[in-house]
């Protein structure tokens, strides 16, 4: 997500499924209470991470 990559993007580069993908984005969206992935980036990136 960092790297604004798509969900398309992401699940190739992983060996994952597109649909995996966006549950987990869902879910890490919805525990970091954000609304959108720039919003779940930015914190990632105030917390170190």
């Amino acid at each position: 997500m960092a790297e604004g990559r798509s969900n398309r993007e992401i699940a190739g580069a992983l060996s994952l499924s597109e649909h995996t993908v966006e549950k987990h984005v869902g879910r890490i969206l919805e525990k970091l209470g954000a609304k959108s992935r720039a919003e779940a980036v930015r914190w990632a990136v105030e917390k170190g991470l």
